[in-house]
C-alpha cells in the first residue's frame, strides 16, 4: 500500500496515536474515512476512463485496417505493369526508313 510495508505502517500508527490526543480520535478517524473515499473515486474514475480510452482504439483499429486494405487494393489496381508502347520520333522514323531501302 503505496509502498509502505506493514510495520513501517503500523510504526506511523502507533506515533499517530501517541500524538494526536483521544479527543481528536473521531475527527481524524472521520478525516481518514474521506481521504479514502476520494481516492477510491478518484481510482474509479480514472479507471472507467482509460477503459472508455482503450474501447475507443479498439473500435478504431479495424477502421484503419479497413482504410489499409482499401488502399492497397486500390494502389495494387495503379500499380499492375501496361505494355510500354515506345514513341519513335521523326529522326529515329528517317533512320528506319533509310536502312530498309
Amino acid at each position: 500500500m503505496f509502498g509502505i510495508s506493514g510495520p513501517e505502517f503500523l510504526v506511523i500508527v502507533l506515533v499517530a496515536i501517541l500524538v494526536v490526543p483521544t479527543r481528536y480520535w473521531p475527527d481524524v478517524a472521520r478525516f481518514l474515512a474521506r481521504v479514502v473515499r476520494f481516492v477510491r473515486n478518484l481510482i474509479w474514475r480514472i479507471t472507467d476512463a482509460s477503459e472508455k480510452i482503450k474501447t475507443q482504439i479498439d473500435l478504431e483499429q479495424p477502421i484503419d485496417e479497413l482504410v489499409k486494405t482499401t488502399t492497397d487494393d486500390i494502389l495494387a489496381d495503379f500499380s499492375v505493369k501496361r505494355k510500354c508502347v515506345k514513341k519513335t520520333t521523326s529522326a529515329q522514323k528517317k533512320k528506319t526508313a533509310g536502312r530498309k531501302k
